[in-house]
């Protein structure tokens, strides 16, 4: 009867010396997945900020490329000597 009882009181202490390691390492885990989430919240953030930048760059793109037109036509009527912004020519 002895026996067991040591038996099993060495199979519990054997399972609680088991138990506490893992336990130990499921904290640092559970604090390693609020950071990878902290970060994938962060990246989330980075990328919508991301895509906005793209939309201000390609609305500056747009108007660079008017003001390009724009700056050819006021240059092309310089030339000619006609037109609006024609400059005049005394003498």
């Amino acid at each position: 009867m002895w026996i067991v009882i040591a038996a099993v009181a060495v199979g519990l202490i054997f399972l609680v010396a088991v138990t506490v390691p893992v336990a130990g390492r499921l904290g640092g885990l559970r604090r390693a997945l609020m950071r990878l989430q902290r970060r994938q919240r962060e990246a989330m953030r980075l990328q919508a900020g991301a895509a906005a930048l793209e939309q201000t760059l390609q609305g500056l793109e747009q108007r660079a490329e008017t003001t390009q037109e724009r700056l050819a036509i006021i240059k092309a009527g310089r030339g000619e000597g006609t037109g609006r912004h024609a400059i005049s020519r005394r003498g």
